[in-house]
């Protein structure tokens, strides 16, 4: 069965689970690795469907997330939630990495993933792979590959569920008075929010107005679902990275 992320995946996590990837030491006989086959475009950042955790490729285009269906000597092959069947060609070079379900202490560096061999991912696992995608295809060369922590996997699903009712994410498109229109990459779909007399708005831990709210920002925002419009009670502006973009970040927001 396929599952979803929210990308993000996409966005908000899966970006923090590859990136805790990279943080982890790599193998001893680290080379340069080879992306494996597959080659379309997946490799530039802001290329790619972008659809989220499991519906299809994330990081710009650079990466798959699904359930493992079959394991072979050289590659897995996995499903989404849409359905769509990849195979994720691994090598040598390529890190097998496996997230730790061991929360750090609030204020503490994450726990990075440990590194696992290939034989340690079985049928029915989720795991994530960061490498060339080529969607036409449905492969990627795996430069990395993370199996997921149940644990967390149950979480994010939950997180996904609750998106759109509980909170949205994206970037906006749109400020007509108190409406907020913003297309998000968790669905790849436009949403509107309504702030009112009760809505903060943030900017990190400065507080800030809704005239910062501006088209092309990423925001984070938190709130419920009255009468068939989206309230929000909070609206959080995400500062982007050098690299531009939203900045990741792990996890459900807060309730």
């Amino acid at each position: 069965m396929g599952f979803r992320l929210v990308g993000l995946a996409s966005l908000a996590v899966s970006l923090s689970f590859v990136a805790a990837a990279q943080d982890a030491p790599a193998p001893p006989q680290q080379e340069p690795p080879s992306a494996g086959p597959g080659t379309g475009a997946g490799m530039g950042m802001g290329q790619g469907g972008g659809r989220g955790w499991g519906g299809g490729p994330f990081m710009g285009g650079r990466g798959v997330g699904g359930t493992v269906t079959e394991v072979a000597a050289d590659h897995y092959t996995i499903k989404t939630l849409t359905g769509d069947t990849y195979t994720i060609h691994y090598s040598v070079n390529t890190r097998i990495l496996k997230q730790s379900g061991q929360r750090p202490a609030e204020g503490a560096m994450r726990v990075p993933p440990e590194q696992i061999k290939p034989s340690d991912i079985h049928v029915g696992d989720v795991i994530m792979a960061a490498g060339e995608v080529d969607a036409s295809a449905k492969s990627v060369g795996a430069m990395t590959v993370v199996k997921l922590d149940p644990e967390r996997v149950r979480e994010m699903r939950e997180m996904q569920d609750n998106f759109g009712k509980t909170w949205l994410m994206g970037r906006v498109t749109a400020v007509n008075d108190t409406k907020v229109t913003l297309q998000s990459p968790v669905d790849n779909a436009e949403h509107t929010f309504m702030a009112d007399e009760n809505t903060s708005f943030r900017r990190r831990r400065e507080p800030i107005t809704l005239a910062d709210i501006e088209v092309g920002a990423n925001v984070r925002v938190e709130g419920a679902v009255k009468e068939g419009v989206f309230v929000a009670s909070s609206v959080n502006l995400m500062m982007p990275p050098a690299t531009g973009g939203p900045a990741p970040r792990e996890g459900p927001p807060p309730q």
